[in-house]
Order: C-alpha cells, then structure tokens, then sequence
C-alpha cells in the first residue's frame, strides 16, 4: 500500500507564489514554425526552371546573403516535380521531385551552410506545402 503524501499549507502557499512569478515559460521544443510566424523579414525565392547546378549555387548564394542580412526565416519553392515528364508514361519521371530532396540534402552537406542554419522543415500549405521549404537561420555573431 502507498503510503499518501500530504502537503502542507505553507507548501501550497509557496508553490502558488512561486507559478504566479514564472511568467510565460516557452517550450525548448516548440515548434520553429510557429515561434516564427511573426517575424516580419522572411525572404523568399522560387527556383522553378533551374537545374539542379544552377538551383544549387542560387541557394547558396541566397542563404549566405540572407545569413549576413540577419534574416531568420526563409522560404524556398522547389515545386513538387509533378511536370516532370517521361516518355514512357506522361505521370511518371526519374527526375521527378529532383530540386525537393536534393536542395535539403545539399544544404546539410554544405558544411558553410549547415553551421548557419538551425533548422530545415516543411513549408506551410499556404506557403506552398509539399513543393516549398523553411530555413531557420542562426543569428549573425558579431
């Protein structure tokens, strides 16, 4: 049998005190997304009609001059790579989706631009979902 823990009134008392004073405590693991959709300087860039190179090298460019910027928040379009086209079947493509996986991959490869980033997600569906992403970018140490 357990034996039942009784708190004292001065206890309650003190513990009252103490929640009253703690003010808005944020969660370490809260989401990015939505601790940022108040931040005012997000820069985007689409990079439909690219190839992979050329995607490649415009976002590294992007995200170093938007690091030295002090932006925090980026979105970049990739599409979903549902037009990519094959001859044998109009729906279907071995380079579909090539700038949706790829850019992610590169970019936590690059080793210059993976220390200026925090985090990499999914973007919002009204930011373009599935064919676009966030990055979080790390504050410039002055």
């Amino acid at each position: 049998m357990k034996k039942k823990f009784f708190i004292s009134s001065k206890d309650k008392k003190d513990w009252v005190a103490f929640t009253k004073e703690i003010g808005d405590i944020k969660s370490q693991d809260s989401d990015l997304i939505s601790q940022s959709n108040d931040l005012k300087k997000v820069r985007k860039i689409d990079l439909h009609g690219l190839s992979l190179v050329d995607a490649n090298k415009v976002v590294k460019k992007f995200i170093i001059n938007s690091f030295n910027n002090n932006y925090k928040k980026l979105l970049i379009v990739t599409g979903k790579g549902l037009r990519s086209k094959s001859h044998e079947n109009p729906y279907v493509s071995r380079e579909m989706s090539v700038l949706k996986y790829s850019i992610p991959e590169y970019i936590k490869n690059d080793e210059d631009l993976n220390n200026k980033i925090i985090n990499i997600t999914q973007a919002n569906k009204n930011d373009g979902g599935e064919g676009a992403i966030y990055i979080f970018l790390k504050k410039v140490k002055e």
